[in-house]
């Protein structure tokens, strides 16, 4: 009869422990713009409730909807890349073209903007994009090479 009981033993006599280790290690060095990942969230929390902070119930109702969606997708990716960074950082470019959107938007979904709407948008898709950017080169330069 076969031994089925669970032992705990010692992984360094596993027949596969150097592959392991590797591939432990490859999933582990495409983290590098830790700290690029709570920013890019704190942006889009900051972007889903700047038309509350900033009043544009009255002089920008359209906007107001629109950049909470936005915000929370800036949201959605900073905890994408936090949760799976290997998976997630190819999607940087989508932060790019948020932020993109960010600065013209004023123009085109509000109506005659005040400089106050303005700059706040452009200052958030500012961010945006050079955030994206940082994590698209980031990843560009730990994608391995064929």
């Amino acid at each position: 009869m076969a031994n089925v009981s669970p032992t705990r033993g010692d992984m360094t006599g596993h027949p596969d422990v150097h592959e392991m280790r590797d591939r432990y290690a490859r999933m582990l060095g495409g983290r590098d713009v830790a700290l690029v990942d709570g920013p890019v969230f704190l942006l889009g929390l900051y972007c889903a409730v700047s038309p509350w902070i900033l009043h544009y119930s009255t002089s920008q109702p359209s906007l107001m909807p629109h950049n909470l969606i936005i915000g929370l997708a800036i949201c959605v990716l900073g905890l994408g890349f936090t949760r799976a960074p290997e998976r997630m950082y190819g999607l940087s470019w989508a932060c790019c073209a948020l932020g993109v959107w960010m600065i013209i938007s004023p123009w085109i979904v509000g109506s005659s903007p005040d400089a106050g709407v303005v700059w706040n948008n452009i200052i958030i898709g500012a961010l945006a994009l050079v955030l994206g950017m940082v994590c698209a080169g980031t990843a560009m330069k730990s994608a391995p090479r064929p």
